[in-house]
């Protein structure tokens, strides 16, 4: 199968390209600058020059494919209005030129937030287009016919060159001379890693079953105080607890996202899948990849 991959130079997307190509795949990669072209072609993928924003080279990518993971994100937290203008667009443009194919787009998506079932975010778990309309507008695809699923990231998929979410934790950490967690930090985050996640992304375009909804995780629920925990550890800072009204000084951007408790469940991906998560977890790799000088 040929596969156009947003985002293939980046933290996910690279890996996936990867996970693709040693399955035997071709991968086509969207590349918005010479350097990520560069590292498309390094792993033996075919480039595409052209960003998320660039609406025709989006629809010729899925065109000229037999299918598409959609793992580009602009991720500027700051902007996320735009971002999540931008994703919803390019999610339109790459369905319009596959309504009457059987062609699978595979879009990418969150955990964080969604509605928790019986304690857990599930599979069944409904997203509301709050606060990333992704999963909405895929859904909305295979309502037309279109070969749409999903793929949903839990908030931290980590491993080494990770620039997400738990760096910035650490970084804020650093700068501000506490590891801090907010309240009494018993929320829970899912996590999984990179390269279990890529995984996932194979399989489903692989499996291409319409409207289905996957839920990358391997960590089904983190606390958030135990990363601060790990974080005061290694950086030999006091662990504090924030209140409220202090939480958007330390976290900043982040404050929106970092007291969200969405223990996820996998259970129904594996079983539809036959996947199962095989590397270390969050905290172990915290530990090992994260510090270093």
């Amino acid at each position: 199968m040929k596969v156009f991959v947003t985002g293939a130079s980046g933290f996910v997307g690279s890996a996936i390209a990867k996970e693709l190509l040693g399955a035997g795949h071709q991968v086509i990669g969207l590349a918005r600058s010479e350097k990520s072209a560069n590292a498309i072609s390094q792993i033996g993928a075919e480039v595409l020059k052209g960003d998320l924003e660039d609406l025709e080279i989006l629809r010729q990518g899925a065109k000229n494919a037999d299918g598409v993971i959609h793992a580009g994100f602009f991720h500027d937290f700051t902007q996320f209005a735009k971002a999540v203008e931008i994703d919803k667009n390019a999610i339109n443009a790459m369905g319009e030129v596959l309504i009457g194919t059987n062609k699978p787009i595979v879009v990418t998506a969150g955990i964080l937030g969604l509605p928790l079932i019986n304690g857990n975010v599930t599979e069944g778990s409904k997203s509301t287009g709050i606060p990333r309309s992704s999963e909405t507008m895929a859904l909305v695809l295979s309502e037309k016919g279109v070969n749409a699923s999903v793929v949903r990231l839990s908030p931290s998929v980590h491993d080494k060159g990770d620039k997400g979410f738990i760096p910035f934790i650490i970084e804020q950490a650093s700068k501000n001379g506490v590891s801090a967690y907010p309240e009494n930090g018993n929320n829970h985050w899912p996590a999984v890693h990179r390269l279990d996640a890529a995984k996932i992304f194979r399989l489903a375009i692989e499996k291409s079953a319409k409207g289905a909804l996957y839920n990358a995780v391997s960590d089904t629920g983190v606390e958030i105080k135990n990363i601060a925990e790990v974080i005061g550890e290694k950086l030999k800072l006091p662990v504090v607890s924030l209140s409220a009204d202090e939480i958007e000084k330390h976290f900043k951007w982040m404050s929106r996202f970092i007291s969200i408790d969405s223990p996820a469940s996998n259970l129904i991906t594996q079983a539809q899948l036959s996947w199962k998560p095989t590397h270390i977890d969050l905290l172990e790799d915290m530990r090992e990849n994260y510090f270093k000088q």
